[in-house]
């Protein structure tokens, strides 16, 4: 079965569904940015620092090969155990983060190499700190980097997608979701708190939002949609790799061909053809 048929267009999702969807995002064993990064590309160097403030462990950037085309790979890391997590500051990327992402896109786009993105993110990190650090400002430069970008991007959603803190790695040329992923302008907790004034429903907020691969690929948000196996996890992750893998090459073999500033401007149509959703 191919990523376009994974999920029919048309298929409504249940509040019940889109709760498991959500759940699924959010399970400890799910494959993480790291975990695809070892399957998918070889030659792996990672960069680290924003050469500003330090190094954020909740975004990884490395140079990479994929198949035989060198790319630059960002990712957003949540970790699998405890230790590893608060390291990553459980995917919560703060400014310098964001910055060190930015530094491997210029990069990227100085060696005309393709960009992929992994993202996985209940959100950016909103704490004191990293708002006096300019969080909103510098999620508002990596955006307008992203789409200034004379270099392909294709962007993952591989579990969580959520608020500004992921859509600033989602804004790409191809957009693709896991089946079990959910990508939203706010987590169904924090919705359900603001519209229902009840964090306790945020099953219902989570049908409201929209926010699976599904409702998404009928909007014409997401490209295209990977099929997880049953008890999908970092255990038993090679069929779905296997299917991004297709799809990154007959993305890139479309994308590579597009001249830098003709890319750039079809990314800006896409977007902007999104506005009657």
């Amino acid at each position: 079965m191919s990523s376009n048929e994974t999920l029919k267009p048309n298929a409504a999702e249940t509040q019940e569904q889109a709760w498991i969807r959500v759940m699924n995002a959010r399970k400890e064993n799910r494959p993480q940015a790291r975990d695809y990064i070892a399957k998918l590309f070889h030659g792996v160097f990672e960069v680290r620092g924003d050469r500003c403030m330090g190094d954020d462990e909740a975004i990884v950037t490395a140079i990479a090969w994929f198949e035989n085309c060198p790319v630059t790979v960002i990712g957003q890391q949540k970790g699998h155990t405890l230790e590893e997590r608060m390291r990553c500051n459980f995917g919560m990327p703060n400014p310098e983060g964001y910055r060190k992402s930015m530094r491997a896109l210029r990069q990227a786009e100085k060696f005309r190499r393709p960009v992929i993105c992994l993202v996985d993110t209940p959100g950016a990190f909103c704490g004191v700190e990293a708002e006096n650090k300019g969080q909103g400002l510098v999620i508002a430069e990596h955006l307008r980097t992203m789409a200034t970008l004379k270099t392909p991007i294709i962007s993952i959603i591989i579990g969580e997608g959520g608020s500004g803190g992921a859509l600033a790695l989602a804004l790409a040329d191809r957009l693709i979701m896991m089946e079990n992923s959910y990508f939203s302008v706010i987590s169904p907790e924090g919705a359900a708190s603001i519209l229902f004034k009840d964090s306790s429903m945020a099953q219902e907020a989570a049908k409201n939002l929209k926010l699976t691969a599904s409702d998404l690929k009928s909007f014409g948000v997401v490209d295209n949609v990977i099929r997880e196996p049953e008890n999908f996890s970092r255990f038993n992750m090679d069929a779905s790799v296997e299917e991004i893998r297709r799809v990154i090459r007959a993305a890139l073999r479309r994308l590579t061909r597009i001249p830098p500033e003709r890319l750039v401007e079809n990314r800006h149509q896409k977007y902007l053809n999104m506005r009657g959703l």
